[in-house]
């Protein structure tokens, strides 16, 4: 995966220049999450139907689209479990995180 580069907030002069979909590109906010995070999504990519909610909803844009799927940054990803919520086909479990964060 392409690492994101790092840009400075700009505030919107115009309702017009606010995005649509994600509301930062990913890396954003921060530029590791992954210390903190007690458990993980785990993507089954033969499930994912490819309607993106996941990556809409994603507070910290960690979610990337592909054409049919997606990746999810795990750098990025605070484990929050809003993607495994939002997801319709049930693609996106959380684990417990590997190594005993949390």
């Amino acid at each position: 995966m392409i690492r994101p580069r790092l840009v400075p907030f700009r505030r919107p002069e115009s309702l017009a220049e606010y995005p649509v979909g994600t509301c930062a590109p990913a890396g954003h906010l921060v530029t590791t999450s992954k210390s903190f995070r007690s458990s993980r999504p785990l993507l089954s990519a033969d499930r994912c139907t490819g309607c993106w909610l996941c990556y809409l909803y994603c507070p910290d844009a960690a979610i990337e689209r592909r054409e049919r799927s997606i990746a999810i940054d795990l750098d990025l990803c605070k484990g929050c479990g809003i993607c495994a919520s939002e997801c319709p086909a049930e693609s996106i479990i959380m684990v417990p995180e590997e190594g005993g964060n949390g």
